[in-house]
């Protein structure tokens, strides 16, 4: 702190003023008003208190908070680490973030796709991670091929080291504007924004997966010296080495956020065995895949925002005999658009007991009927659970899909789990 100007010291010290206050009054957790109340004493507070640290920078439509978690417990090998990783991705959080840790020489900051260029010019990271874009609350979003240009834009006029999936035809074309970058097979199972090639227009070929390529113009997947082999369960580094994951968070899609925090590991300097352990401590990330305990059954919680989302929760869920709960909200922060919600195919579920909640559970109500996938209406989790252990007391488990705000209050419901 006291490296930084004056006016810096005293905005840093208004705003973590500002964010006590907010927790103490109950009004959050204060990432985002420390942060507002700083700017507003020193506008270029974030690059200062960003100067002389080596960050880490990790942006995508979804997974962000959970990849962002696992490189800061890989890069905590090396001492303090300068974090957002509870998911306070703008600008304000990253301040809170850097200023609540003025000591740490290493940072990760999850960062909104939206604020990426922005937060690249101001802070200078040293490594730039880009794992997936999809479409996500259309109503106030940019369209994600202009969201990719502008990254790539970025990219281009910065020494970043870019750490990206390959998988993923705008990222990678995104990511190729950069002076250098290490490429990793991380997988895109969700693959309906991505089959125009972004740089001319024309119809990608997609075969066999991973592989990609533009008949028109010759633009084609980088090579992977990073991949993930879901079979398995490993991880290839560049010289083959094959790594057994065990991870305790489920699912293909966090053994390739694993990944990437392998490759950003191995960037700082840090072997593999040493990174792979520090992962498998993780068993949830801001309440998502937890669990608690309610009437006795067990309730896994999962976030899932948009049709991506959706389907890499739908890949994890229990047996065909553990019922599902879907809850869905409108709110500021999930988009009030919920069109989305018909490109998702919910006809996976038609074998399953399926409950919907939520604000827009009429929404979610009509997209279920249309595939054909038979439901119930319910107001609470609780309510669900017990009218179930009414009707089978030895219910061990069920599956909640939210987004965004439903997860929140649901989570909430429980005292916040981590």
């Amino acid at each position: 702190m006291s490296e930084l100007p004056l006016r810096a010291q005293l905005a840093s010290v208004l705003g973590k003023s500002a964010a006590s206050l907010s927790r103490a009054t109950g009004r959050g957790d204060g990432s985002v008003i420390g942060g507002r109340v700083a700017l507003k004493v020193e506008p270029d507070l974030l690059g200062k208190l960003a100067r002389g640290r080596r960050l880490t920078l990790v942006s995508a439509t979804n997974g962000k908070t959970t990849t962002t978690r696992l490189i800061a417990a890989a890069l905590r090998e090396l001492g303090d680490i300068a974090t957002n990783e509870q998911g306070a991705n703008m600008p304000t959080g990253h301040i809170t973030a850097l200023a609540n840790s003025p000591d740490a020489r290493n940072g990760v900051l999850e960062v909104d796709e939206k604020y990426l260029p922005q937060v690249i010019k101001a802070t200078n990271p040293a490594v730039t991670v880009l794992m997936n874009l999809s479409r996500d609350q259309m109503d106030r979003a940019s369209e994600i091929n202009l969201l990719a240009k502008k990254w790539r834009d970025a990219l281009r006029s910065s020494e970043t080291h870019v750490v990206a999936n390959a998988d993923d035809p705008l990222v990678a074309w995104a990511g190729l504007g950069a002076r250098h970058a290490t490429w990793v097979s991380a997988g895109q199972r969700w693959k309906e924004d991505s089959w125009c090639c972004p740089e001319c227009g024309g119809h990608l070929k997609r075969d066999p997966d991973p592989y990609w390529e533009c008949p028109e113009c010759g633009l084609a997947r980088p090579e992977a010296s990073w991949a993930v082999d879901n079979d398995d369960d490993v991880v290839v580094d560049p010289n083959g080495v094959r790594f057994g994951m065990q991870l305790n968070l489920p699912g293909d899609a966090n053994r390739s956020n694993a990944a990437v925090a392998m490759a950003v590991g191995a960037a700082y300097g840090i072997h593999p065995k040493q990174s792979l352990p520090r992962l498998r401590e993780i068993r949830s990330v801001a309440g998502r895949y937890t669990s608690v305990v309610t009437h006795g059954t067990e309730v896994r919680l999962l976030l899932a925002k948009n049709p991506a989302g959706w389907l890499e929760s739908f890949a994890v869920l229990g047996p065909p005999d553990v019922p599902v709960l879907l809850s869905v909200n409108a709110q500021v922060p999930d988009g009030k658009d919920t069109s989305w919600l018909w490109d998702v195919d919910y006809t996976v579920l038609a074998d399953r007991r399926v409950f919907v909640l939520g604000e827009r559970r009429t929404d979610l109500a009509l997209r279920l009927e249309t595939d054909g996938v038979p439901f119930e209406v319910a107001d609470r989790v609780d309510d669900v659970v017990g009218r179930l252990k009414a009707e089978r007391p030895d219910l061990p488990k069920v599956d909640v899909i939210a987004n965004y705000t439903a997860f929140q209050q649901i989570r909430a419901a429980y005292g916040r789990v981590q």
